[in-house]
């Protein structure tokens, strides 16, 4: 498998449950980097880069989220790697 990146929308109860914390913490588990961040309008944002197989198991992760989350959607737009980030942040 080959390297990826993926941009993410979730929506849903997704700020002010440590959303952000939490997709940090399992990006670092599985090596993937790039960053997270709230968007004005509720939802969270991401890019994640890595290995198509991290990527994968990354998004099932966002389709549940941290403990007290409640996803209800989660949008997914292929992009062109760029090997762009050295870590996986959070952006405020």
């Amino acid at each position: 498998m080959g390297k990826k990146r993926v941009h993410v929308f979730i929506s849903g109860r997704v700020q002010g449950v440590f959303f952000r914390a939490y997709t940090k913490e399992e990006a670092d588990r599985l090596g993937l980097k790039g960053y997270v961040r709230n968007l004005p309008d509720g939802r969270v944002e991401a890019v994640f880069e890595g290995e198509e197989e991290a990527i994968e198991a990354m998004i099932r992760w966002c389709h549940v989220g941290s403990p007290h989350a409640k996803v209800t959607g989660v949008e997914i737009h292929e992009e062109p790697y760029t090997g762009e980030f050295k870590e996986f942040e959070i952006r405020y």
